[in-house]
């Protein structure tokens, strides 16, 4: 049987397969139908192009994929396109022919897929699936044992675009790696020119930054420095600096949300986004970037960025047990960082730790992630999860009370325990906030 004739056995299989899980509760259900779709058609993907009329855009890099792509597709959305997205984050292979297999109908078709992807399989997926646009936030060392160092996560990212002849590419100015992906494809940029606080935290970190040299050889320097290596870099010896922006910005992050000030061919456009933290003003930034260059006007935009939601622990909020939460995703030094300098002091805070194969085997990033941030915590601070023991040998050094410390490895435990008692910040890693979400529905 050829590829295109097992693509609607494998559909059918997988839309069984979704169904069964479900009725047994078995999952949540992100992946299975795309791994019962691809093992029938390994060509499932090549095939599910031909379901989507306009444009295939892809978002990659290691922090901010969901939270951009989520933004990206409600755009898009409340623009009144039809859409399918990843919404809920799984990012490889399999989640992407999940999503394809629940979604598609013989007579339905989507004018954009907006397809979240996993920076190492990007060059997998493009294999199967090309893209008329690429949106890469930013690279930050992330799971060494899986990722390498991140001059090889640069190259996973760089074989992609080598292999999509007429990609489009929408770049983060303020990262030096990923500055560079233009050299062969048509590129826009979009950075922040300045950033100012009105915000009750404190906005510096102690995280270690990663030190970059230019092609060169010298070290880059920072005329301004945002936080990790995002920022105004330059060398002082071969001139080479940050490109000049085709979407440059203005910020001024406030506790709950920022307003951002882009120029777009000359004219300014203020948009309020109401996600905290600079980090998210980043994410919202490459969103608001994409949609002007895809011809969506201010009032389209500001619309969708008024009525999106959180998803998926990405500064989510749940009642949960008659108490406001907020969910955050924590997986690596620079992201991890940028939450905590977030979160409520006056909350119950429960860091949920796993070290399963999706959150990466080595947890060292946890002695490189600013959990200082956290020594003036006023109630309870849970630590959960397989690693809830290093997780609180953490929080000791850092310089938290050890009697202000609870260990409670069981995660549904832990949860309840923070819940009973007022608002509660819950800092997951990846396969953490899947138990959560199981456990709390």
């Amino acid at each position: 049987m050829t590829g295109k004739l097992k693509f609607y056995p494998a559909l059918i299989t997988a839309k069984c397969a979704y169904m069964g899980i479900r009725l047994l509760n078995m999952s949540s259900g992100t992946s299975f139908a795309g791994m019962a779709a691809l093992k029938i058609c390994p060509d499932f993907l090549k095939y599910c192009s031909k379901y989507v009329k306009k444009r295939i855009v892809t978002i990659t890099g290691t922090n901010g994929k969901s939270t951009t792509s989520g933004l990206i597709a409600h755009i898009l959305e409340t623009a009144n396109q039809k859409v399918i997205h990843n919404l809920k984050g799984a990012n490889m292979l399999t989640g992407v022919a999940n999503v394809f297999a629940l979604e598609i109908e013989p007579l339905k078709r989507f004018d954009y897929a907006v397809i979240e992807s996993d920076e190492a399989y990007l060059t997998k997926l493009y294999d199967y699936m090309k893209s008329d646009y690429l949106v890469v936030t930013n690279l930050f060392r992330d799971q060494l044992d899986r990722y390498g160092e991140l001059n090889t996560t640069a190259g996973f990212i760089k074989n992609a675009i080598d292999k999509n002849p007429d990609l489009k590419l929408i770049l983060n100015a303020d990262d030096p790696i990923v500055a560079t992906f233009n050299k062969t494809k048509y590129a826009v940029y979009y950075g922040f020119e300045n950033v100012e606080y009105d915000c009750t935290y404190e906005h510096k970190s102690n995280a270690p930054a990663e030190i970059f040299n230019c092609s060169c050889g010298e070290e880059l320097k920072y005329s301004k420095q945002f936080f990790a290596q995002q920022g105004h870099y330059y060398c002082p010896k071969c001139g080479y600096k940050r490109p000049d922006c085709n979407y440059p910005a203005d910020v001024k992050v406030f506790n709950d949300y920022s307003t951002i000030t882009v120029k777009n061919r000359g004219l300014s456009f203020e948009f309020r986004v109401n996600l905290s933290g600079l980090y998210n003003a980043y994410n919202a930034l490459a969103s608001i970037a994409f949609a002007f260059e895809n011809g969506l006007n201010q009032d389209e935009i500001q619309k969708a960025l008024d009525t999106y939601h959180a998803i998926f622990g990405r500064t989510e909020k749940r009642m949960i047990n008659g108490n406001q939460t907020v969910i955050q995703l924590i997986k690596n030094p620079t992201g991890a960082s940028e939450v905590l300098k977030t979160v409520d002091l006056n909350s119950n805070i429960v860091i949920a730790i796993n070290d399963n194969y999706a959150d990466g085997r080595d947890i060292s990033w946890l002695w490189d992630s600013d959990f200082e941030q956290l020594k003036n915590a006023q109630r309870l601070v849970i630590t959960s999860g397989t690693r809830a023991n290093d997780m609180a040998l953490r929080l000791k050094y850092a310089g938290i009370p050890q009697e202000k410390i609870i260990i409670e490895p069981n995660i549904k435990k832990a949860i309840d325990k923070a819940t009973m008692d007022g608002k509660t910040t819950i800092l997951p890693s990846y396969t953490a906030l899947l138990k959560l979400t199981k456990e709390s529905k």
